[in-house]
């Protein structure tokens, strides 16, 4: 008797919730059980790419360990999609199905559906992809007393910049950098995405925010400056700081944009607020920092011309160096924030398509 007992508790063990938080979502009852069908939850892919304003499917698929069928048929499925956040003790949610039983959530509304393209695929469809979207996303499949999950990552195709608004470097506490790139078409850059900056050439001595709160900067040529000549070169860490006290640049990303980026051409140069008539003169509005960055980068945008833009910098893109042009560099050359009054220059404007 000692004997099968002992058996039964080894074969079974359960958890239930605690009385006193009954009422939060996330609180079930765990349930392991040594011989059934295990339910596995996978993603084909690991890391999915696309671009803004594009439509991507991040894959996922449920199974039985000990069955060939996709679920058990005596409990109903729940799929719950959620998007992982720097602080891993926080999740933001985006998508649940049960039954017929649809839900979506925030920015993610019209936007988000499951696949369904077999009795087993929980894969997520998100539409008209936003810059917010990037990041790290966690598929939980749900049966009765047994849940698994996994992981897709989707990157977007997009550039990383540096940014510091009018007043000069070190002038914008978190806050304020989220706004700033915001005001640019952009959002503040992930450590990754710098990561990847940094390894394709991005060097600047200047230290910005990112968006989990850490301020770095990235150094592919080590220089005085820069921590040192003898340095190795990398993406150097200050650690994280407080946000709203603590003033540093920022790193933005953008990526694409569904529009038309262009050099105005006109018979004069012009004051900022004749460049910012000038290009609502010809349908469309004066151009961001983001929006000549993402020209440049991802359209190969090259044009000597420097001109206004919509923060009261001015700058040009060069893709082919050349003599007098950044000779020794592709680049988006930044010429500074002249007098808006009385320095004349050209203008970048951007029409978006509807």
């Amino acid at each position: 008797m000692k004997s099968l007992l002992f058996l039964v508790l080894i074969s079974v063990c359960w958890a239930e919730p605690h009385p006193g938080n009954s009422s939060l979502e996330h609180e079930r009852i765990i349930h392991i059980q040594e011989n059934g069908p295990r339910l596995l939850v996978v993603a084909e892919q690991a890391k999915i790419f696309s671009h803004r304003g594009g439509n991507v499917t991040l894959p996922c698929k449920f199974y039985h360990e000990h069955t060939s069928t996709a679920g058990s048929g005596s409990h109903k499925i729940r799929i719950k999609w959620t998007k992982l956040t720097y602080d891993y003790l926080k999740e933001v949610d985006v998508f649940v199905a049960m039954g017929h039983h649809r839900k979506s959530y925030g920015a993610y509304q019209g936007r988000v559906s499951l696949r369904e393209s077999s009795e087993n695929d929980a894969s997520l469809v998100i539409t008209n992809i936003m810059l917010e979207d990037y990041g790290r996303y966690k598929c939980e499949v749900i049966e009765g007393l047994e849940d698994d999950t996994a992981v897709v990552t989707l990157n977007l195709e997009g550039v990383v910049f540096p940014y510091s608004p009018r007043l000069g470097r070190y002038n914008l506490n978190f806050h304020e950098a989220q706004r700033a790139c915001a005001e640019q078409d952009s959002v503040m850059a992930s450590f990754d995405q710098l990561y990847d900056a940094w390894r394709s050439g991005l060097d600047w001595c200047n230290a910005g925010w990112l968006s989990d709160g850490s301020v770095q900067y990235p150094i592919t040529k080590p220089r005085e400056p820069c921590g040192g000549r003898n340095t190795v070169p990398g993406v150097r860490n200050y650690g994280f700081w407080d946000k709203e006290k603590s003033r540093y640049d920022v790193f933005c990303f953008t990526s694409n944009f569904n529009g038309r980026f262009y050099y105005l051409i006109h018979p004069t140069k012009l004051t900022y607020d004749e460049a910012v008539q000038a290009c609502l003169k010809d349908g469309s509005q004066i151009a961001k920092v983001g929006q000549i960055f993402a020209a440049w980068k991802l359209l190969g945008y090259d044009r000597c011309d420097a001109g206004w833009l919509a923060d009261g910098s001015v700058r040009y893109p060069i893709s082919r160096p050349r003599k007098r042009c950044s000779p020794s560099e592709a680049a988006v050359r930044f010429v500074g924030f002249p007098d808006k009054k009385h320095k004349l220059y050209g203008v970048y404007c951007f029409r978006a398509y509807n």
